[in-house]
């Protein structure tokens, strides 16, 4: 169980974590439109191989019957590790592309306020909390996990579909040869 963990944990963190890497260094950590839409669904492609691990699980090691406990844990775990590969993969990247992620997106949510016409007072307090907010992430015990929350809850959300579709036996059953 734990090999099948590591496996697809690793594959599902690569296949997020690879064009992620290679987006940011290929833009210099430039916003793209629909950035965040598209890391997402990087997000969901890379951990449909929970449903995959547990699905082979399932049908290979178990004979085609698994409980729900189990596959959620499963599916966890996968998560688990693929966030941690997440975690490494941002931080490559922000270390080869000399990425200063806090500013920039400091900068623009500042910039968006202004250009929602927020001044003054509100404009100073929401600059504060931004310069508050780039201090924070330029600690390491901040921002790797934040990173990691990024794509965790995804991994969450997907280990429950998984676990709660494949505990039926009867939903996608194994096929006998």
């Amino acid at each position: 169980m734990f090999r099948k963990i590591l496996s697809y944990g690793l594959i599902a963190g690569l296949i997020v974590g690879v064009p992620l890497s290679a987006l940011i260094v290929a833009t210099n950590g430039h916003e793209l439109p629909y950035g965040m839409a598209i890391g997402y669904a990087m997000m969901l492609v890379a951990l449909s191989t929970i449903f995959v691990a547990v699905k082979r699980h399932r049908d290979i090691d178990l004979g085609g019957v698994i409980g729900f406990w189990p596959a959620l844990g499963l599916g966890l775990g996968i998560s688990f590790v693929a966030g941690v590969v997440y975690v490494v993969a941002w931080e490559t990247a922000l270390a080869v592309a000399h990425l200063d992620f806090a500013g920039g997106y400091a900068r623009t949510l500042i910039a968006q306020k202004k250009a929602a016409g927020v001044s003054g007072a509100a404009l100073a307090k929401f600059t504060a909390e931004m310069e508050q907010f780039k201090i924070q992430y330029a600690n390491p015990l901040y921002r790797l996990p934040m990173t990691f929350i990024e794509i965790f809850p995804v991994g969450v959300l997907v280990s429950l579909a998984s676990a709660g579709l494949l505990r039926n036996s009867r939903f996608l059953p194994a096929r006998r040869g």
